[in-house]
Parts: C-alpha cells; structure tokens; sequence
C-alpha cells in the first residue's frame, strides 16, 4: 500500500480519476501533458498527493472525485478503440452519447474487428482486467479461409510462435464450416488469456488460416448476444461483482459506485468512417 505522506504514482492517479488507463497516462506524461502544481512532471513513476497537488491533463485539474460508470459496448467494423484519433476517425467515444463520465477503453480490439468492449472510469478495475497475470479469458470467434484440420487446431491450443515468444496455451473449437464466396471458410472460436497486439489474427496465419472476420463474444463472465453493433449498456451491479472476482479485486477505488439496475441501450451518433487502422487481437 502506498504511504500518504509520498504521494501516490501519478499514472495511478490519473487511471483512477477515468482520464486515461495507467499505460495512456503514461505515454500522457513523457508527452509533456501532466503538470503537478504548474510543473510539468513527464516521469512515469513519479508520485503526487491527491488531497494537496493540483494535478492537471492537457491544463483541465484532475479530480478523483465522481460516479464510476461500467459500460458494455458493442463495437463494430470501423471503429477505433481510443478516446480520440489525430486522423479523425470515428471512435469508440462517438458511440457514447450522453455518457457524461470521462471514460476510457479497457483493452482494445482493431479497426477490422467487432464485438464486445468495456469502458469505465474506474481505473484500479482496468489495471486488473488488463494484467496479465490474472488470465482474464476472452472468447473470439473467427471466419478464417479454408477449414482448419484436426492437427491446425491443436497448434493453436499448444500456442504459437508469434515476435519469438510463444503463445499461452488456449482452447480452440471448430463451430461449423462451409463454402464462401471466395471458397471454403470455416468459423472457429478461440479463448485466450492474452492481450498482444492483434494476437488473434496473427496465430490464424500462423497455421495458414488468415482471418475474414473477427468478433469478440465473451470478456470474462460477461457476455450479452442480444447487443446489436454500435450499441451499448451499463453493467449491472451482478455484472461488476463478477468482474471484480474474475480479477481477484475486491477493493474499493475512492470513487462513488451510480446505482444502475437494469441496462440502458443507446443509439450511436453518426460520423465518418475513415481508412483502417491496426492494433490489438
């Protein structure tokens, strides 16, 4: 536990407050973008006192006060997953209106692929969902060319050689195959424990199988069939507890939980869809 009179890590702080996930608050400050006290502090580790430093982002004070919020989002083809994009593309944030939380994308799925995504606040919940020591599970399911055999889909279970490194072992299944429009295709699931960089379409081609399409179906505990595309909704509070298990986390963050007993649809706000970009399963 960190000792009040030294501070607490300002990429901690920053999490916490919903402003970013400790690795963006990280890339926020060597970019010269977090003061404490009028003094840029760009040293990831560095530590400040919530109750006595004004601490600010991009000149806006950091307040650790506020309701968390817990959103299941289901997003599609098309979509980046960040708070904003420099080639103005259409995010993530823009399928949240009405959200008046700063809330931010816990993981990340690529431009190509779909499926489902959370976004909270509540940054001690993101650090653990995202560790990888605690082998969150998340399920995707995947149409890839040609119809996998028997011993393609014991190499993906095994894990494979992906930047030197192998892959933890995963559970693999063939849901149903068939013929395409530019020939045999198959639909195969997956579930993982890992988060790298577009990991799963880079172990489909690892067996020769490269990926049509992606979706993510489950996170954890949580999955919901009926979301359409560019919906979303809160979590339930059965939800959250089940998340907070999965992770081993049952501590309280220093923010306000909102009451929320059924899930809420939204309609997504329309805006351009720009080219693709890359990153994540």
């Amino acid at each position: 536990m960190e000792s009040e009179l030294e501070g607490v890590r300002l990429q901690k702080l920053i999490a916490t407050a919903g402003v970013a996930s400790r690795r963006a608050a990280e890339t926020l400050m060597r970019e010269g973008r977090v003061t404490v006290n009028g003094t840029v502090v760009a040293t990831p580790g560095s530590r400040a006192n919530p109750e006595t430093d004004d601490i600010r982002v991009d000149g806006r004070r950091v307040s650790l006060g506020g309701t968390r919020r817990y959103l299941l989002l289901n997003k599609p083809r098309g979509v980046v997953t960040t708070r904003d994009d420099p080639q103005r593309r259409r995010t993530v944030m823009d399928l949240l209106p009405g959200v008046r939380e700063s809330v931010y994308p816990v993981g990340r799925l690529d431009y190509d692929s779909e499926g489902l995504l959370l976004l909270t606040n509540d940054g001690d919940l993101a650090a653990r969902l995202t560790h990888p020591r605690h082998g969150l599970e998340r399920v995707y399911e995947a149409r890839v060319r040609g119809v996998p055999d028997a011993t393609a889909l014991k190499r993906l279970a095994r894990g494979v050689m992906l930047d030197g490194r192998r892959t933890a072992p995963a559970i693999v299944s063939l849901v149903r195959a068939g013929r395409g429009v530019h020939g045999n295709q198959a639909v195969v699931r997956i579930i993982i424990t890992e988060g790298r960089k577009r990991q799963v379409r880079h172990m489909y081609e690892a067996i020769g199988h490269p990926v049509i399409r992606l979706r993510r179906v489950r996170i954890g505990p949580i999955q919901d069939k009926a979301l359409r595309p560019g919906r979303f909704r809160d979590l339930t509070p059965g939800e959250v507890t089940a998340l907070r298990r999965a992770v081993g986390g049952q501590r309280e963050s220093t923010m306000q939980p909102e009451a929320r007993s059924a899930p809420t649809a939204q309609s997504p706000k329309p805006t351009a869809v720009a080219r693709r970009r890359r990153g994540g399963p």
